[in-house]
């Protein structure tokens, strides 16, 4: 959970200080680097919160499924590594994504009137085809998006199918409460 509230912070940082420049200044603008860098930090906390997602629903399955065998199994090295992962992962789709966009060409006035540099309103001040970049982006947020929510999907139905078993009431009501704060982050982004 801290991980992800570091992944909300810096999400906020992406944009905010852009927000609240434009609100004391006149010119309102953003360069071709800060744009670009907005939208590649922007997206890579987005997807770094996707992936860690998956490790938590993984960290979830393990913890009511193997409950004597959750700190063996899930040892401070394996966290580590699916966090450093989660970052990895979504950095790099989110580089993937930055690459294809920004290698587009613009021309003209590369004026967006807003203070977040969003995808439609980039794609719409190229002057080139946008239909690879558009392919690209959409193949990366289904393959990232895609995989997490089938990984939440699998994950859940082993915990609901093990929770299952447990024969008493009280039992089950533990096993459920080990899961509400990762249900209600999972809920609240999709």
């Amino acid at each position: 959970l801290s991980n992800l509230s570091f992944i909300d912070i810096c999400y906020s940082s992406t944009v905010a200080p852009k927000m609240l420049a434009d609100f004391f200044q006149e010119r309102k603008t953003i360069s071709f680097l800060g744009c670009a860098a907005q939208f590649f930090f922007f997206v890579g906390m987005g997807l770094s919160e996707c992936f860690l997602l998956s490790a938590m629903a993984y960290d979830r399955y393990v913890a009511i499924s193997r409950p004597l065998l959750y700190t063996v199994i899930m040892s401070q090295g394996l966290c580590t590594r699916m966090v450093v992962g989660a970052y990895i992962g979504g950095f790099l789709s989110s580089l993937i994504q930055a690459s294809s966009i920004f290698r587009l060409h613009f021309c003209g006035p590369n004026i967006i009137n807003h203070f977040f540099c969003d995808l439609p309103p980039i794609l719409a001040l190229s002057c080139s085809g946008t239909f690879p970049s558009q392919l690209v982006n959409f193949l990366v947020v289904v393959a990232v998006g895609g995989r997490s929510f089938l990984i939440l999907l699998l994950s859940y139905s082993y915990i609901v199918a093990a929770v299952l078993k447990i024969s008493s009431g009280e039992g089950r009501r533990k096993a459920f409460n080990t899961c509400v704060s990762h249900l209600t982050v999972v809920t609240l982004l999709f």
